[in-house]
């Protein structure tokens, strides 16, 4: 259990070393320096606690089986020489039986000194197994087919979703269907199931009851890579890694050209800026995109999902992180692109949304509303609420 604790207490420390590193700038901006030295003080406190009483284990353990030895080497060297005075045994045979001896210990004091590293080691592996024998929340059927090339036509039937068996559902008896081109709006209050219906159609999680139908199909009985393979994914937080701009945007298509990534950079309006860095298209951008403003790290992941040339999208707040410029010229490049798409838009700000072909308005995990912008604002319902709330006259 110590070797346990000291792994436990060293996943700590390293989960608090990346927590500070990525939340740098947040810990300066509150000037709390201080108080995250006393909390990285505890934590390693608790670790050179851990420590200290593995050594406590290990420096009772080592003199045990050094004594045994010892031990064993007086025992034999003592009945050997009565013996030999005894003249049973010879000089030279004692000799030689206690040489054999040493010969025998020392191959057991080297392996008493590997049994810590040996601890430590099956200590790892314990937690490496546990997370091994996770089981996946989402699996793929072994006689899963591949998805033919979609048209577009999704359908929602009787969907009902909980997180973790919680047992209250964030999606409740929902019935949506989705026709090829359309361009349908999410939108509702913060945790009405907005984003958890676009994870649903990516698979993301499985309902716990009823099902998802791309083209007819239900996703439960097509491969996962068939399924996204066909979707582009642009989300609220913006994952990029720690490499070039042309390695970003031509992530997830293998053999992608350079003339493909200009052109989805060029339909961003990605091309500009990066056309202003020292390297171009070679630039590192660091960690987590680190290097980059949050406009251009949102330009980059929208350019990323439209070299895919998917044919469905899902755009989870997509131009959140935009100026009021570069969302005009994005609304844009998106309203031509999305021609004879299907795409899933989930939206805070209705101005995103006005010219979506259908916007669904959730409460709670259920659908309350639906139809066009002018239609909804026409029957004076939630959706209106919430336009009025954000363009008061």
């Amino acid at each position: 259990m110590k070797y346990r604790e000291l792994q436990l207490q060293g996943a700590a420390i390293n989960n608090h070393l990346q927590e500070t590193l990525s939340n740098i700038k947040l810990i300066k901006s509150s000037a709390n320096e201080e108080g995250e030295i006393d909390r990285f003080s505890q934590i390693n406190q608790k670790n050179m606690q851990a420590n200290l009483r593995t050594v406590q284990l290990w420096s009772a353990f080592a003199p045990v089986i050094d004594f045994m030895n010892n031990l064993g080497h007086i025992i034999i060297l003592a009945y050997g020489s009565w013996e030999v005075i005894q003249s049973k045994m010879s000089i030279g045979e004692l000799t030689a039986f206690l040489a054999y001896l040493n010969q025998i210990n020392q191959p057991t004091k080297r392996f008493s000194k590997i049994i810590n590293v040996l601890q430590k080691g099956a200590t790892a592996l314990e937690r490496v197994f546990e997370t091994l024998d996770t089981k996946p929340e989402v699996a793929e059927k072994e006689d899963a087919i591949i998805l033919p090339e979609i048209k577009g036509h999704i359908q929602f039937e009787n969907v009902d979703f909980a997180y973790n068996n919680s047992g209250k559902n964030v999606i409740n008896d929902l019935n949506l269907e989705i026709q090829p081109g359309m361009t349908v709006a999410l939108v509702g209050a913060s945790g009405a199931g907005k984003t958890t219906i676009a994870n649903l159609a990516a698979r993301f999680y499985d309902p716990i009851q009823g099902k998802i139908l791309f083209d007819a199909h239900d996703v439960r009985d097509v491969t996962l890579k068939s399924l996204r393979g066909q979707m582009g994914i642009v989300s609220q937080e913006t994952l990029l890694l720690n490499a070039s701009i042309k390695e970003n945007i031509g992530y997830g298509k293998p053999g992608v050209t350079d003339v493909e990534i200009e052109v989805a950079a060029k339909i961003a309006h990605a091309h500009e800026f990066i056309m202003e860095l020292p390297d171009g298209y070679d630039t590192i951008i660091g960690d987590r995109g680190m290097k980059l403003s949050g406009g251009q790290r949102q330009r980059l992941a929208i350019a990323r999902a439209l070299i895919k040339n998917p044919s469905f999208l899902i755009l989870d707040e997509a131009t959140s992180s935009l100026d009021t410029e570069s969302e005009y010229l994005i609304q844009q490049a998106l309203q031509k692109l999305l021609q004879n798409r299907t795409c899933l838009v989930i939206a805070h700000r209705l101005s995103t949304i006005q010219n979506a072909d259908m916007i669904v308005v959730l409460e709670q995990g259920k659908i309350i509303e639906t139809g066009t912008h002018s239609e909804l604002i026409a029957i004076s319902g939630r959706y209106a609420y919430l336009h009025s709330m954000q363009f008061p006259q």
